[in-house]
């Protein structure tokens, strides 16, 4: 790499020194690059800080400030899988644009490569592998330019095959983009219906009812002890990780979460497995189809992920579910009801955890079972939707990650 680009310098300006009102320059933060930048920069695409009137930095200066073809890259992180995560600039704006705080700025030679080619380079899994390598540090990983220029690229030298694989994955980004925001829409219209068909707080009735429940009176104020039962999870023997076959999905809280990410909140398989030999060594018994499974300790239960099982399974001990009452609640209408439920609000002790009594103690608002189910048909045809469009994504992802590593050499290849 160090002779492919001529690395230029980054400035240190913390965010104080940065606001999203007004300057004469704009920042890129490492920050933004870990969670808000798309691989390709384009300065009217999002939210870019200003640095404040006044402030200054030696290493701004023109021959620093960031042109189309450059890479911005963050050189620090907490996780392995972000460290030295990169963008590529396209488009740098009208305004002069630099590079800030834990980022390194790599201009490429010029001619070396296609514009847009650069920011699939370096997300190639080859290339990003050489730059895991490189890192360094316990807690935090850092990288520095010496260190980066280590990293070996293969690349055609034709311009014209590399602006091919760009444009081709450029088309698969932006249907990705495409298929993502008709699943926002799809979830910020659920999250408005939700608000509708069940009262604020405070209230007994929703603002939104169906015809026939019209005349049916104030929805019922009970423990959620009440409602449904809480269920506990198994500690998970190591014996059993990676086991891909069994009659049982044994679910951590990864699986939710990777649920909720992937599935819309849809968990129909996991990444262990019990058989029913396992069930009496456990002394375990199954969470039945139709709970609803959550962390109950940790930074995930923060988060607030539910999950839907849609078949029987087990769960770790670190998570919790939740099972309708025969003849009180829908199991579906339990799920939705526990959307509502902002488990912060319960959470106790150092490390953020919820246990059974207290679960069971929370109170909430609930109408008779016909109107539960209604609620939960509606709000259930609109659920498969998610699910069906975030698999829809899903599977474009992965086909975007086998045509990534098809289209790029793997380490010490030279010919993809």
């Amino acid at each position: 790499m160090s002779e492919l680009y001529s690395f230029k310098g980054n400035n240190s300006l913390p965010r104080d020194k940065l606001n999203y009102s007004g300057g004469l320059l704009r920042n890129i933060h490492y920050g933004d690059i870990h969670t808000k930048f798309d691989r390709h920069f384009r300065s009217d695409a999002g939210l870019v800080p200003y640095i404040n009137d006044g402030e200054s930095h030696p290493t701004i200066r023109p021959e620093n400030y960031c042109m189309p073809g450059d890479m911005v890259f963050a050189d620090a992180s907490e996780d392995m899988a972000d460290i030295g995560k990169a963008i590529e600039i396209i488009d740098a704006g009208e305004l002069p644009l630099v590079s800030g705080l834990h980022t390194i700025l790599a201009r490429p030679n010029e001619g070396s490569f296609a514009l847009g080619f650069g920011a699939y380079l370096f997300s190639s899994e080859g290339v990003r592998k050489q730059i895991q390598r490189e890192a360094q540090g316990a807690k935090v990983l850092g990288l520095s330019a010496t260190r980066l220029g280590n990293v070996r690229l293969h690349y055609p030298s034709k311009r014209d095959e590399q602006q091919k694989i760009a444009d081709c994955l450029s088309s698969l980004d932006e249907l990705i983009t495409a298929e993502t925001q008709k699943l926002d829409a799809l979830k910020t219209h659920k999250k408005g219906l939700m608000q509708r068909l069940f009262p604020r707080d405070g209230e007994v009735v929703p603002r939104l009812r169906f015809p026939e429940f019209l005349e049916a009176g104030d929805w019922s104020e009970k423990p959620l002890g009440e409602v449904c039962n809480v269920l506990q999870g198994y500690g998970f023997p190591e014996v059993l990780q990676g086991r891909r076959e069994g009659k049982y999905p044994f679910c951590k809280v990864s699986d939710i979460s990777r649920a909720v990410a992937e599935k819309g909140g849809l968990l129909d398989e996991a990444t262990n497995y019990v058989g029913d030999d396992d069930l009496l060594k456990l002394r375990a018994k199954p969470i039945p189809k139709g709970a609803t499974i959550f962390a109950k300790i940790g930074e995930a239960l923060r988060l607030n992920r539910r999950a839907y099982v849609n078949k029987d399974c087990l769960i770790d001990n670190n998570a919790t579910g939740l099972k309708a009452i025969d003849g009180v609640a829908d199991d579906y209408f339990v799920h939705l009801l526990s959307q509502l439920i902002d488990l912060n609000r319960h959470c106790g002790g150092a490390v953020p955890s919820v246990n059974k009594s207290t679960l069971e103690e929370i109170v909430v608002i609930v109408p008779d079972p016909d109107e539960q189910r209604k609620i939960a048909e509606s709000l259930s045809f609109l659920d498969n939707l998610i699910t069906a469009q975030s698999q829809k994504i899903f599977a474009l992802k992965t086909h975007k990650k086998g045509l990534m590593q098809q289209l790029f050499p793997v380490m010490d290849e030279v010919e993809a």
